[in-house]
């Protein structure tokens, strides 16, 4: 298992179901730091790595603000996006000067190569050898990844309040999203526990989409 230190002025990482006011989570879901490791290495296709297990955790204590911005929405589809009524004022939350970690394990990854876990090493120790656009995000496409710093060894420069499953925790947050409608969304049930260095790794997220009705897969 590997560490990423990231720092990242400004993010949202939408609660699902916010509507009038857009709250965020206190740290980035499973979901969100997946597509954050994919998008480092350059994979566009995000079944790729199917099986390896993710999550974040807060090394400090952002603020929070609350920001009225425009967004687009889709009222009528004769009107272009963003004019009309397919843009409208909403409320919403932004996390400011996040200092987190996000960890990942291959191990269990599908592929006996090229996983997830050594590629995103050797984005960080030789970025000249991946072959990606766009900017680094963490969420929207506008929250820009500032700092990364690679933490090989799993040590961590101060106690981490990091998301580990539980069942009986008080934290639901994404694994795999369904970005067309919400069937295809899964979810996990965890809790914010300090921790000193990696993780266990048994209650780290595993990333996959739920199982496939009628044949439990």
């Amino acid at each position: 298992m590997i560490g990423v230190r990231l720092g990242v002025p400004i993010a949202c990482w939408r609660k699902g179901h916010a509507r009038e006011l857009l709250e965020t989570e206190v740290l980035p879901p499973p979901a969100t730091c997946y597509g954050a490791l994919l998008s480092l290495v350059g994979e566009t296709d995000r079944d790729r790595h199917i099986g390896c297990r993710v999550t974040s955790g807060l090394l400090n204590q952002p603020e929070i603000s609350t920001v009225l911005r425009t967004f687009w929405r889709i009222k009528h589809k004769k009107t272009s996006q963003g004019n009309g009524e397919n843009a409208r004022p909403d409320f919403q939350q932004l996390v400011m000067n996040a200092d987190l970690v996000v960890w990942c394990d291959s191990a269990e990854e599908a592929s006996p190569t090229d996983r997830l876990e050594a590629r995103v090493c050797t984005a960080l120790r030789s970025p000249a050898r991946v072959e990606r656009f766009g900017g680094w995000s963490l969420g929207e496409s506008t929250h820009l990844i500032n700092d990364a710093w690679l933490l090989a060894t799993g040590d961590l420069p101060a106690p981490c309040r990091t998301f580990v499953e539980d069942p009986e925790g008080a934290v639901t947050l994404p694994v795999w999203v369904d970005h067309v409608g919400t069937s295809g969304t899964r979810y996990t049930v965890g809790t914010l526990q300090s921790i000193s260095r990696s993780p266990d790794v048994s209650r780290v997220p595993r990333i996959a989409p739920p199982p496939v009705a009628g044949n439990g897969t």
